[in-house]
């Protein structure tokens, strides 16, 4: 291959790899934080080193790195199914009728102050309270992917988060306070919602069914869930279907606000 005809690129050229920059971006968002992550990595290392032996012509060792490539596809679908379906939900629920919803997907783009930060202190100091009283609590938090689905099952509404108002909605004779609340941005959207309830084995069996619905959620979506156990009081945080452990609420809010941005 002529070394000066290779880099000559074209805007096609550019556009094709500000794509797959874009492409493999969101990949890794998906898989952050999980053991997908090093499986990730190694993909990516292997697909590279297959690009380069193409490009400098070894032939038989990149027929054989191409066959494992191919091979290993089924293998990779099986072990990022997962990941795919919430892939595919992110784009299937992506709502390009307005600047705002594009940008939220597109958050690398997106414009400073254009999207109202969750105030993630009010609802950990809400947890606090309802842990001190031992009243069980669930809230979801939105990310990208829609949870229009889950919604649909509860009761909507729109009110600002504040503390008083979730400890009033989880309060033990509160019509409110059976499921989980749904907050988007800085807003609870949706009381009373059902939630689909995972059917992970290795979840402790000392855990309830708001765990299991917290697992649930987080396994089919982005969003992030909280947790105030009814029964000992305790914070659970949960993040792409597996319990975060954080030593205590300070370093839970920190890490619930790393998680929105």
């Amino acid at each position: 291959m002529d070394f000066l005809n290779f880099l000559d690129f074209s805007v096609t050229d550019i556009i094709d790899i500000f794509l797959v920059a874009v492409l493999m971006y969101y990949v890794y968002q998906l898989v952050r934080g999980t053991v997908a992550i090093n499986i990730f990595i190694g993909i990516v290392i292997v697909w590279a080193f297959w690009k380069l032996t193409e490009v400098l012509g070894m032939k038989m060792i990149s027929s054989m790195v191409g066959g494992f490539m191919q091979v290993g596809l089924i293998a990779l679908i099986i072990v990022f199914q997962q990941e795919i379906r919430k892939f595919l939900l992110m784009v299937g629920s992506t709502n390009f009728a307005s600047k705002r919803n594009f940008l939220k997907h597109f958050k690398f783009l997106k414009e400073d102050g254009l999207t109202i930060g969750t105030n993630v202190d009010a609802i950990i100091s809400a947890c606090e309270r309802m842990g001190n009283t031992k009243t069980g609590a669930l809230i979801v938090i939105a990310r990208n992917n829609s949870l229009d689905f889950v919604k649909s099952s509860g009761d909507k509404m729109y009110i600002e988060i504040t503390q008083p108002i979730l400890e009033s909605i989880f309060y033990k004779n509160s019509p409110l306070h059976d499921g989980a609340v749904v907050i988007e941005d800085n807003f609870i959207v949706a009381t009373r919602v059902i939630l689909p309830v995972s059917n992970e084995r290795s979840i402790p069996l000392r855990f309830g069914l708001r765990h299991r619905a917290a697992v649930g959620i987080t396994e089919k979506t982005d969003s992030l869930a909280l947790i105030v156990s009814e029964e000992t009081g305790l914070i659970s945080y949960i993040k792409n279907g597996e319990f975060v452990l954080f030593k205590d609420t300070e370093e839970l809010a920190s890490l619930i606000k790393s998680d929105l941005l």
